[in-house]
């Protein structure tokens, strides 16, 4: 049975009464506060409590929607409850609907619009929370709302760029490694059956490769198990400090995927510091989830190390400079912001200029990966097809 919430003022006067009711429908709670002398002025029902996954039931692009669709009803100034309700009934997504009636339910009962947000993290990020808390206390909620669905824009289309430039070379060496696995299970052993039966001697390259196929074909179950085993291993490395550093550091240091990286980060920290600020987040908080936001444990300990320093009354740029991650370039802009108090503009100015560095690192990865995946493919497969006949070319000069 649903669980209405009521607020309802008494007939002979007097303050409004607030409670809950558990019936069937809205109409028999009416019916029953008017038996109870109450004249209703809202009643709603209490949303039920669900699990919700940021990126599956719920994309960028519907809280992009939401974000600037609440951002215009504010600025029409249509009150918060009244905004929240318009948007609940025309949203399409069913969780995100079911979310906002929560969030709504929550601000009825007198929370602020970001506490209510800040009981959904999978859906309203601790940035987006910090944002509207911020919007609150200033009362630029809608200027707040319009930055926020500018800024989930952008970061969700760098994202995208970095995504789009990893599926082209992975799906090349999946089809690669099955490519493989069928020659060494499938089409190896023919020849094999057929080098016996002519008792020659096979030369270095060919016994290489006949050796690899009769191992795959016995431990093709140890052979899967060792990757899986290895990708778990990674991974619980990576939970720990020490694993995170080490595999991040070395990620940064590859060669073009890592200038890939570092200028994607770059980017991400540059333009949410920027919109943090600009929204009137204190820069230590500011510092604090941009470091949470980083997706690289060496950009958040020399985030983390800025922050230590704006406490210590030093500035940021002096550890952003140490950690050896972020260009020069960088570091003296932010230097400057900092010097003339204008540093949420100069960390936008750095965000575009990375967005379109971005770009070009994305495309010089595409063009060094095609030459690399052609020579690769070429040698290992290449390779495989060349020892199996060479047995067949000392096979015909015997003939001869």
């Amino acid at each position: 049975m649903p669980t209405f919430s009521y607020s309802a003022r008494p007939a002979s006067g007097g303050e409004i009464q607030t409670g809950e009711l558990d019936l069937p429908t809205k109409e028999e709670v009416m019916a029953h506060l008017h038996r109870q002398k109450l004249i209703p002025v809202s009643v709603r029902e209490k949303p039920k409590e669900i699990s919700l996954s940021f990126g599956t039931g719920i994309t960028t692009r519907d809280i992009v929607i939401f974000t600037r669709q609440f951002a215009t009803m504010i600025n029409s100034g249509l009150p918060l409850v009244q905004s929240l309700d318009i948007l609940a009934e025309q949203t399409e997504n069913q969780a995100l609907r079911k979310t906002i009636s929560d969030v709504l339910y929550d601000v009825e009962s007198g929370h602020t619009l970001a506490d209510a947000m800040g009981k959904h993290p999978k859906v309203f990020t601790e940035l987006y929370v910090n944002m509207v808390a911020a919007g609150e206390a200033g009362g630029i909620l809608d200027t707040i709302l319009l930055r926020l669905a500018t800024f989930l824009e952008k970061n969700d289309a760098l994202v995208r760029k970095i995504k789009g430039a990893m599926i082209y070379p992975g799906v090349i060496f999946s089809v690669a490694g099955a490519a493989i696995c069928i020659l060494l299970i499938f089409v190896i052993p023919t020849f094999q059956s057929m080098f016996e039966s002519a008792g020659i001697p096979l030369p270095l390259p060919t016994q290489i490769v006949i050796t690899m196929s009769v191992f795959l074909q016995a431990y093709w179950w140890a052979v899967g198990a060792g990757i899986i085993l290895f990708v778990f291993g990674i991974r619980q490395y990576y939970q720990t400090d020490q694993g995170q550093l080490v595999l991040d550091r070395l990620l940064l240091a590859m060669p073009i995927l890592g200038d890939l990286q570092r200028k994607s980060a770059v980017a991400r920290f540059t333009r949410t510091l920027g919109t943090l600020v600009s929204s009137g987040v204190s820069i230590l908080e500011g510092l604090e989830i941009t470091a949470k936001t980083a997706g690289n444990r060496v950009i958040h300990d020399a985030v983390m190390g800025s922050r230590a320093s704006i406490a210590g009354g030093e500035t940021i740029a002096g550890p952003l400079k140490e950690s050896g991650v972020f260009p020069p370039m960088v570091v003296q802009m932010i230097n400057v912001g900092e010097q003339t108090g204008g540093l949420d503009e100069m960390l936008s100015k750095i965000a575009d200029f990375y967005d379109d560095e971005v770009d070009t690192a994305v495309e010089a990865l595409l063009a060094a990966m095609e030459p690399i995946m052609i020579v690769v493919l070429g040698v290992v497969v290449g390779g495989m097809i060349v020892a199996m006949y060479l047995p067949i070319f000392d096979m015909i000069n015997a003939v001869q």
